[in-house]
């Protein structure tokens, strides 16, 4: 019978079936940072407890930290003191931690990828909900709590439910100006932020299969903003020639070995799913969100809903998006004004993200009522972006450069929104109060619509800009 990646990763893990129904799940990579760890780590001193296995456990600082000075101490007492603990568990447990005097330091779900560490065929653990972005390697990779942290160092396994499996196809072909950003908010949109309850999601199509690792990353990284569980891209020619040559890799004739491995465990043909969704990539245009949750969204050239166009039980929610956006219904979203433009974060701060961005930049400058950030996501992008010189074309237009972190994603360092200012973001969450400010306005969408929105102060359609 032919079975699916989910099928063959899950067994593999698999260390025995738990009387409740739950699986008893080994661990292969456990990623940490310095917000999720600190209570986790407390509790295994309590408990006189050692990490299962060490060498399994990588950390990295990049929610709490500052993109302008990082000199420590930092400014903020609270981010100081969990860099502190971070570090000192890190030593304590002699685990490996990537800060900044290493080079590698950065947002850990951009670093993992990048450094080789995730790799298909694993089962990967952290105490972040975006930690579907590996899936993109053909991993299962799903965020944890504190409490799920404690019990991955100390066990290295953890006690799940399998969910169901969801193929989500993504055919035909992209047109200019549109990019995975907007291939997952569309995916958000059609599912429903509550769709993917229950469910694993397998992207696959056309579309999906062209697409670069970076891209696949940004797609997987948002699936938990529809629901899933996590989600996955079959691993492929383009998966294995990213993970060529990479730090944790295996090389030689280890690498030649691994990668025909890696691609046995790609769904097979004829394999059966619990449902199948289906997208025209040629229909999908540069998206917008428009509301408070990443599935209030439309394309750039339509208009916000009103809430009398929504199911019934979602009407409520739609009249209370648009009383804190300040938005009516039929109002179309181009040219909605913003404050502040955001390029960076797990969803979209690698290096293929700013080459795209600074396309757009080097059509003009930096509206004068707009505070604009350009975040590399780790320190090898920002490294490799400035030898291309792109933080030059940045701030030749008016964009501010800052250092690697998490930033103005989600408002837990000095990077905020301001009042109500309204954010032009390509981070991965709108809700109210995400960006800092309680009063604060998200529109999420993909880097280049950020760049154009920051030239011309308000939403635009970046198509027209780049013709």
């Amino acid at each position: 019978m032919a079975r699916t990646l989910l099928d063959k990763v899950w067994e593999a893990h698999t260390v025995r079936t738990l009387p409740s129904g739950q699986t008893q799940l080994l661990i292969g990579l456990h990623l940490i940072h310095e917000v999720t760890t600190p209570q986790a780590f407390q509790m295994l001193k309590d408990g006189k407890l050692k990490v299962r296995m060490p060498e399994r456990t990588f950390g990295t600082l990049d929610h709490i930290i500052p993109t302008t000075d990082q000199t420590r101490p930092y400014a903020d007492p609270l981010a100081e003191e969990m860099a502190v603990h971070m570090i000192r568990n890190m030593k304590e447990f002699n685990l490996p931690l990537f800060d900044m005097s290493t080079g590698k330091q950065g947002i850990v779900h951009v670093i993992g990828p990048e450094l080789g560490l995730s790799q298909p065929g694993m089962t990967i653990a952290c105490g972040d909900s975006h930690t579907s972005t590996h899936g993109a390697v053909g991993a299962i990779a799903f965020g944890i709590g504190t409490t799920q942290v404690r019990d991955v160092l100390a066990t290295q396994c953890l006690s799940m439910a399998k969910p169901k499996l969801r193929q989500v196809r993504v055919e035909g072909a992209l047109s200019r100006g549109v990019y995975a950003k907007d291939v997952i908010l569309a995916i958000i949109n059609q599912l429903g932020v509550k769709g993917g309850v229950g469910y694993a999601y397998e992207y696959a199509g056309s579309v999906i299969d062209r697409m670069t690792m970076e891209e696949r990353l940004t797609v997987c990284n948002m699936s938990i903003e529809g629901g899933a569980r996590f989600g996955y891209v079959n691993p492929d020619t383009t998966t294995i020639e990213y993970l060529r040559g990479r730090q944790y890799a295996p090389a030689g004739a280890a690498f030649d070995k691994a990668a025909a491995w890696w691609k046995s465990i790609a769904t097979e043909s004829g394999a059966a799913f619990d449902d199948v969704a289906r997208l025209d990539g040629a229909a999908i245009e540069p998206v917008v969100t428009w509301g408070i949750n990443p599935g209030m969204s439309v394309g750039v050239s339509q208009r916000i809903p009103a809430p009398e166009s929504a199911p019934e039980p979602d009407r409520p929610t739609f009249r209370e998006a648009l009383a804190h956006m300040g938005f009516q219904a039929g109002q179309p979203i181009k040219g909605a004004k913003i404050d502040v433009a955001f390029v960076g974060s797990c969803t979209n701060g690698r290096l293929s993200d700013l080459r795209i961005a600074a396309e757009v930049a080097k059509k003009g400058k930096v509206a004068k009522s707009v505070r604009a950030l350009i975040v590399p996501g780790s320190q090898q992008v920002e490294k490799a972006a400035e030898a291309e010189g792109l933080h030059e074309i940045f701030q030749a237009a008016g964009f501010q450069w800052r250092k690697a972190g998490c930033s103005m994603c989600l408002g837990m360092n000095p990077d905020q929104l301001v009042g109500r200012e309204m954010s032009a973001s390509s981070s991965n969450r709108n809700f109210i109060g995400r960006q800092g400010s309680p009063t604060g306005r998200t529109l999420l969408m993909s880097p280049a619509m950020v760049a154009a929105a920051a030239i011309t102060g308000a939403v635009a359609d970046v198509r027209e800009i780049l013709r």
